[in-house]
């Protein structure tokens, strides 16, 4: 008889700890749910603010503008002061970003962390300026897949919708590109494949202008959803590089680029060129 009573007392203890229990996990579920979305928040406010990124402010006149890219839609920074027909827009195009994580894996969100490209857009002194992010960064559009960051980072998808949006933006206006990193590699696939931009001059900085070379160069994975470039277009066109650069070595853009356009910057990383002057605005 008495073992009924011990048995109800064990059952019961373990259904109230059970219960008990249940209503800590809930909590817990609820604080990370409540967490994530507080980062989302800040997130999508740090977008729409122009940016916090690293620390980042993007100056007064500069305008967050989302724009259509092909498939997808990508942040852009402009500045738009000289409306006249001849006169250039200079369009800086981002890198590869947090592409991976530091164990080699890819990462969830390639938005850059570093500030690098964003800063030199923004304090180079000309009238009309455009900072413009890759696909997936800042802005996860619903065609995104973690393909647009990895090997198929320069993919025709992602080549054509770049091309999409500095066409809307620049119009029939004269265009200077300058791409950084992967943001080369883009920049002058964007001039091979759409001679209609009227693309006046190229510039790279730290940049990747043949990645298969420059993937064999590391012995990492080929970009095989990427286009590629064997030769470079036949356009004015100037490559500042790194000489203390290991993320592209200055070795692999002496393999495919004219001597005579080449600028090698003693003492600069990929990321640090210093108080280094860039001639980017045109004669």
């Amino acid at each position: 008889m008495y073992y009924k009573y011990y048995l109800s007392s064990i059952l019961s203890s373990v259904f109230v700890k059970n219960i008990y229990f249940a209503y800590k996990l809930t909590r817990c579920a609820k604080l990370v749910y409540d967490a994530h979305m507080r980062m989302r928040l800040v997130g999508f406010l740090c977008v729409l603010l122009a940016g916090c990124g690293g620390g980042f402010r993007a100056p007064s006149e500069f305008t967050y503008v989302p724009t259509r890219a092909g498939a997808y839609q990508i942040a852009t920074w402009q500045k738009i002061i000289n409306t006249a027909p001849d006169a250039p827009i200079y369009v800086f195009i981002e890198g590869d970003g947090h592409a991976f994580r530091a164990n080699g894996r890819p990462s969830s969100d390639p938005t850059p962390r570093g500030t690098f490209v964003r800063n030199l857009a923004m304090h180079t002194d000309a009238d009309n300026i455009v900072y413009m992010a890759r696909p997936c960064q800042f802005i996860m559009s619903s065609a995104c897949t973690r393909h647009d960051w990895t090997d198929g980072r320069f993919s025709p998808a992602v080549v054509d919708g770049m091309a999409d949006a500095i066409s809307q933006i620049a119009t029939t206006h004269p265009v200077v590109l300058i791409g950084y990193s992967g943001g080369a590699m883009v920049s002058g696939l964007v001039i091979e494949r759409h001679p209609e931009i009227n693309v006046r001059r190229w510039i790279t900085i730290a940049g990747v202008l043949n990645h298969a070379t420059w993937t064999a160069h590391f012995g990492d994975s080929a970009l095989t959803k990427s286009l590629d470039m064997t030769t470079l277009p036949d356009i004015a066109q100037t490559h500042y590089v790194a000489a203390q650069d290991t993320v592209v070595p200055p070795e692999l853009t002496r393999q495919i680029a004219a001597p005579s356009d080449i600028i090698v910057v003693q003492g600069a990383t990929h990321d640090n060129f210093g108080n280094f002057s860039f001639n980017l605005l045109t004669k």
